[in-house]
C-alpha cells in the first residue's frame, strides 16, 4: 500500500478507505460468531483495496460529495474478496495473501458458503445506500465473473487456445469488476453519462493491464512477493498469456512435452518452463501489449476536466507495469 500512498497524497482518500474497513468489516458481520469469523478471514488478512480505491478516485468527478461514495466501494470490495473464497476453492489453493486460504484452513464448503455471505452482503449494501441501476450492475458483474471463471475451466491445461480466448478469460473474471468499481463510483457521485462512460473505458482497458500483469508477476516474482508460491497458474494448468506466446516459439515443443503430462507437474518441469518463457522474453512481450492498453485507458481520459485526480488516474496503468520490473526473481 505505501507505493500507492506515494502515488496518491491526498489524505481525505486514505481517510475514506480507514471508514471503508470499518465498513467491511460491519457488512461482514452475522449473528453467528463462526460465520462472521470465517467471512472477516479474508479482510483481515490485508490487500490493496484497489477496487475501492478507483470507486473513491472516480467520484471525485461527480457533484455529490455525500456517504454513497462508501457504500460503492463497500460493494464492490465484498465481491471480490467473495469471489476469492469461490477461486481459491475452484483452485485448491493453500494460502491467500500470505495467510491460510479458508478452504485450507476449515474446508471447501465452508469457503463457498463465506463466498456466498459477502456477495449477499454486496447485494444488500447496493440495495439499502445505492440506486436500482447500482444494483443491477453489481448483478451482471457478477454474471460476467462467473462467465470468465468458466471460460478459464474449460481451457485448463490447453496448451491450444489462442490469446483472443485468454483476453476473453480475463476480461470477465478481473476487469468487469474493475470497470464496475470506477463506474459505480462515479454514479454514486452523480457523475453525468459522459463522464460515466469515460471512466468505464479507462477502467476496463486498466483492469485488463491489470491481470496482464498479475499474471507476468507469476512468472517473475518470489514466493514472499506473490503471497503464494510463484508459477501457480501453470501449477494449476492454467496457462497466461507469456507461456501462450512461448509454447509458439523455438522452445515450444520442450514446454510441451514438459506439460504434456498429467498434473501435479514435478517443480524441477515448472522451474524450467518459467526460465524458458523469462529467457525468450515472452514477460517483456506480455508487458508490451499491456502498455499498448495502458495507452488506450490514458486516451480515453481526455475528455474528463484537468484534475489532480485526473493525473493520478492517468498514472495508475504504468504503476502497475512498473510492478513488474519492481518485483523480478532474478
Amino acid at each position: 500500500m505505501e507505493d500507492l500512498r506515494q502515488l496518491i497524497t491526498d489524505d481525505s482518500v486514505w481517510d475514506d478507505l480507514e471508514r471503508i474497513e470499518k465498513l467491511l468489516l460491519e457488512a461482514a458481520s452475522s449473528e453467528d460468531d463462526y460465520l462472521t469469523k470465517i467471512a472477516q478471514h479474508l479482510l483481515l488478512a490485508g490487500g490493496k483495496r484497489f477496487r475501492p480505491l478507483l470507486a473513491l478516485l472516480s467520484s471525485r468527478f461527480g457533484p455529490a460529495r455525500d456517504d454513497r461514495r462508501l457504500h460503492a466501494a463497500v460493494a464492490v470490495e465484498l465481491i471480490h474478496v467473495g469471489s476469492l473464497y469461490h477461486d481459491d476453492v475452484i483452485d485448491e489453493a493453500d494460502t491467500r495473501r500470505g495467510a491460510p486460504s479458508v478452504n485450507a484452513n476449515w474446508s471447501n464448503t465452508v469457503a463457498i458458503l463465506a463466498g456466498d455471505f459477502l456477495m449477499a452482503r454486496a447485494s444488500e449494501v447496493a440495495a439499502t445506500h445505492l440506486s436500482q441501476e447500482s444494483v443491477r450492475l453489481l448483478a451482471a458483474t457478477y454474471a460476467e465473473l462467473v462467465e470468465g471463471q468458466t471460460r478459464e475451466l474449460q481451457l485448463q491445461d490447453s496448451l491450444g487456445h489462442s490469446i483472443d480466448a485468454y483476453e476473453r478469460v480475463i476480461a470477465g473474471k478481473t476487469a468487469s469488476l474493475i470497470r464496475t468499481s470506477a463506474r459505480l463510483g462515479a454514479m454514486a457521485a452523480d457523475a453525468d453519462a459522459a463522464t460515466v462512460d469515460a471512466l468505464s473505458t479507462w477502467s476496463w482497458e486498466l483492469g485488463m493491464v491489470f491481470q496482464i500483469v498479475d499474471d507476468a508477476l507469476d512468472l517473475v516474482a518470489t514466493e514472499e512477493a506473490l503471497g503464494k508460491p510463484a508459477g501457480s497458474d501453470i501449477r494449476e494448468g492454467t496457462f497466461t498469456r507469456a507461456v501462450l506466446e512461448a509454447v509458439q516459439g523455438p522452445d515450444g515443443d520442450r514446454i510441451r512435452a514438459l506439460l504434456d503430462r498429467p498434473r501435479p507437474y514435478p517443480d524441477e518441469a515448472v522451474e524450467e518452463v518459467i526460465r524458458l518463457v523469462r529467457e525468450g522474453g515472452y514477460v517483456d512481450r506480455t508487458l508490451e501489449a499491456a502498455m499498448q492498453r495502458v495507452r488506450v485507458a490514458t486516451d480515453a481520459l481526455g475528455v474528463l476536466p484537468a484534475s489532480p485526480t485526473r493525473e493520478i488516474l492517468a498514472t495508475l496503468g504504468e504503476y502497475l507495469v512498473a510492478r513488474v520490473d519492481a518485483a523480478r526473481a532474478y
